[in-house]
């Protein structure tokens, strides 16, 4: 009998997808939690537990959106509207139903060069360069999410202390 191998490629709009959904669960620990919290009275453990990984999670957004949107030339503008989205409880679902029909999640990542002008740019230099190295912007990834999560978690929560 034949063995079949499944294999998923990480495409750009698989990533967008899987954080963009991630990023709409956290939202709704979080939720869950200042009800736990503020109504029913039961104690910080879901605002702690549920604030941390919606925070890892809201900043691994903005990372990806930054890394798919130069990679399908979204421009500045749609970028930081990408990034921005999370702010928004559950507003990177229709964020990204909006890319999927307008074909913004298109294509594959861009590792070789067209002669698309925006291809000709620094950051786009620097995003194939990342791509041909996957294991080091894993970890370029990785370090940025620990650092912003870090200085955050030191500047404390929103809103002040509670």
């Amino acid at each position: 009998m034949p063995r079949h191998h499944w294999k998923v490629s990480m495409t750009p709009r698989l990533l967008f997808r899987s954080i963009a959904i991630a990023e709409a669960v956290t939202w709704a620990m979080l939720i869950a939690g200042m009800l736990l919290k503020y109504v029913f009275e039961v104690g910080e453990v879901g605002v702690q537990i549920g604030g941390f990984v919606h925070g890892l999670v809201f900043i691994a957004f903005g990372l990806m959106a930054l890394l798919v949107g130069v990679n399908q030339h979204w421009g500045v503008r749609l970028t930081l509207i990408a990034m921005f989205t999370a702010i928004v409880p559950f507003g990177t679902i229709p964020l990204d139903r909006g890319l999927e029909k307008n074909g913004l999640l298109d294509g594959g990542w861009r590792h070789t060069r067209t002669d698309d002008p925006r291809d000709h740019t620094r950051v786009s230099a620097l995003l194939r360069q990342m791509l041909a190295r996957p294991v080091l912007l894993t970890l370029v990834m990785g370090i940025a999410l620990v650092g912003v999560m870090a200085t955050l978690l030191r500047i404390g929560p929103p809103g002040g202390a509670s």
